[in-house]
């Protein structure tokens, strides 16, 4: 009908679905916004500018940090798309949306003992990664449906001059040993929708400008398929137990 649409990722499952709906909204010629909240938060944006400022001189690490206060229901996890696409995938938006850079290559693993529930659907409750990125960058990115501390999301950067946190304030749900080291929170993020809240009312008021054309699309469908095809090939590494190279999956920018 070619009525402009704001879509949660992924957009499909598998990348042939995703594929198949990119070339269908092109083809209608319609606005399509991606909704990677994190991409309206203020400390990503903070991040955005020092990266593309060069402030921290040459970025060589990254590490990124996804980790959820309780699971979800077992009868969403079969048909959640696994911990990749479902919470890593926002880290991989975030990754390329901060740094400029691209992947090329990931190597993941994940564990399945905690709850015999992810196991069942053939999922793990937590994950790990490590990517390289183009510029010879190196970045981790973990989650966990297990951390009962409370909501922590988190991306380090490190670069030679200087290094820079998103996500650590007087909620962040992590305690230091040091002495001098500040106290833990007396009220940390239980979740997604109180700690990006923000977040989500901006992207939805930059739908609102795209639609009436006053701005450029923030996240187009093109922006979410690279990041689904990060999460594809990380769930690609686990079960084959090897590095993959994104070279390897379809859907590139040309």
């Amino acid at each position: 009908a070619g009525l402009p649409v704001f879509c949660e990722k992924p957009i499909a499952l598998d990348l042939p679905g995703t594929l198949h709906a990119l070339a269908e909204v092109e083809a209608a010629g319609t606005v399509l916004q991606m909704g990677f909240q994190r991409r309206f938060d203020t400390g990503y944006l903070g991040a955005r500018e020092a990266v593309r400022a060069g402030r921290l001189g040459r970025l060589h690490t990254v590490r990124t940090v996804t980790s959820d206060q309780t699971p979800p229901p077992a009868d969403w996890l079969p048909v959640s798309g696994g911990i990749f696409r479902d919470d890593l995938m926002h880290d991989y938006d975030a990754l390329r949306w901060v740094t400029g850079r691209e992947v090329t290559q990931v190597y993941a693993t994940g564990s399945d003992a905690g709850p015999p529930m992810f196991r069942a659907a053939g999922d793990v409750d937590t994950a790990a990664a490590v990517l390289t990125l183009e510029g010879g960058t190196l970045a981790t990115a973990t989650a966990t449906r297990m951390n009962g501390a409370g909501y922590d999301v988190r991306m380090e950067l490190a670069g030679e001059l200087d290094q820079i946190v998103v996500g650590l304030d007087d909620r962040t749900p992590i305690a230091s040993t040091e002495p001098t080291g500040p106290p833990a929170a007396d009220k940390p993020w239980s979740g997604f929708l109180e700690r990006f809240a923000p977040s989500y009312e901006a992207e939805l008021n930059a739908f609102v400008e795209v639609v009436r054309g006053e701005r450029a699309n923030p996240c187009d469908g093109r922006e979410a398929l690279q990041a689904q095809r990060i999460a594809e090939a990380c769930a690609v590494s686990l079960r084959e137990r090897r590095p993959v190279y994104l070279g390897e999956l379809p859907g590139a920018y040309a």
